[in-house]
């Protein structure tokens, strides 16, 4: 796999962003029950880096680090685009924190170039967390789909067969889009690094293990395995993704802008043995995401509005599902947002909000208070509610 390096970090400031029925600058704004929420045109992604400048960006990040973070090509997709991470700091913990693993999903890109510009610069505050934790970020997994901005990589079940002649005859992957052609590479993933293909294993559904049929999924477990390897264990595993704009905040009328979970696991023994798993660990990471959104509440800032991704789910197949079994801490964001409809304005917020949240999870990481929050803290996020329809 071919490798180079590049110097990380420099988009300038956070985009601002408007999420449906939001207005910045004055209180969230609820959606009225008469709404026809979530049917507003998408297809806008000028707000967003395209590859180009990706590449860019992450050149000009790591030439003005001097040195304090280090980009390299860690694999290419299907239609040969390079697939980047960035690495920050040299403290025992780690973090693999990951974007776009859905290609119209982009407000978490933009939220780590400008977060790797930050921490790779000399401020104490920098310079404090690149001792106490090391970071690997994958901005934008998803390059094909990126650039195409939709939701699967660009990937045929002929060229699939291909690479694994031992699948000929079989059903395609139940996550497969033929009309993309592409596969939806978030349900892609296997707890057991090693897996192997095997057509009885398909075509599956949502409640089993993937296969690492994409060059996506390939990549990131390589960069997973390497961290295991150097580290014992991936203490943290963050995946950021969006959601539909048009969910509520438990009990209230207000707009939630943010959803997070760590529960992607229902049942670990139903997925053999993983004794390494910690949903705790999961839960206290979450818990600290919300302290320091809440913390950043009032003033009609909406970042408080956060809730509880719903909890009844069993995802194996999912990054977050298969790192968790392995003992990570998972964390996902859903901002809310359809990313290609939201407006200036609107992006940079929700991007805003992605920066609070990771950072307050890297604060209370280095300076130890996470292993002190409450685990059962996370039960008391709100939910994520449906704004009621017609």
């Amino acid at each position: 796999m071919t490798t180079r390096r590049l110097s990380a970090l420099a988009l300038c400031g956070a985009l601002t962003l408007t999420a449906a029925g939001l207005t910045v600058g004055g209180p969230a704004q609820a959606k009225p029950i008469t709404s026809h929420c979530g049917t507003e045109a998408g297809g806008n992604s000028a707000g967003f880096v395209n590859h180009s400048q990706l590449t860019s960006a992450l050149d000009k990040i790591e030439r003005t680090s001097k040195g304090n973070v280090q980009v390299d090509v860690i694999g290419r997709s299907n239609q040969g685009r390079e697939i980047y991470s960035a690495r920050v700091g040299t403290g025992d913990t780690v973090m693999l924190v990951q974007s776009q693993i859905h290609g119209n999903e982009n407000h978490g890109t933009e939220a780590l170039l400008n977060m790797l510009q930050q921490l790779g610069g000399n401020s104490p505050a920098a310079q404090a967390t690149r001792e106490g934790i090391t970071i690997v970020a994958i901005p934008r997994l998803n390059v094909d789909g990126g650039e195409h901005q939709h939701r699967q990589n660009d990937q045929s079940w002929a060229q699939t067969v291909a690479r694994f002649p031992q699948l000929a005859g079989s059903a395609p992957a139940w996550n497969y889009n033929a009309g993309v052609p592409g596969f939806d590479t978030n349900r892609d993933f296997n707890p057991d690094l090693d897996y192997v293909p095997q057509p009885a294993d398909l075509p599956g559904n949502s409640g089993s293990v993937g296969w690492y049929l994409t060059p996506e999924a390939q990549t990131v477990r390589e960069v997973y395995r390497d961290l295991e390897q150097e580290f014992g264990t991936v203490d943290y595993f963050v995946d950021l993704h969006n959601q539909g704009p048009c969910y509520l905040v438990e009990g209230t009328n207000r707009l939630s802008t943010l959803s997070i979970s760590g529960r992607f696991i229902a049942d670990p023994a139903e997925h053999g043995t993983w004794p390494e798993f910690d949903y705790d660990a999961s839960r206290r990471a979450n818990v600290a995401i919300y302290d320091a959104l809440k913390n950043r509440a009032g003033n009609g800032s909406g970042f408080g509005d956060v809730t509880l991704y719903p909890q009844d789910t069993d995802l194996p197949g999912t990054a977050l599902g298969s790192f968790a079994l392995r003992g990570s801490a998972t964390v996902l964001f859903e901002s809310s947002s359809q990313t290609q409809s939201t407006g200036l304005k609107g992006n940079g917020m929700l991007t805003k909000q992605i920066e609070i949240g990771l950072q307050g999870l890297i604060d209370s990481i280095v300076d130890g208070s996470v292993d002190s929050l409450n685990p059962n803290a996370y039960e008391a996020i709100p939910n994520r509610m449906p704004v009621p329809r017609d």
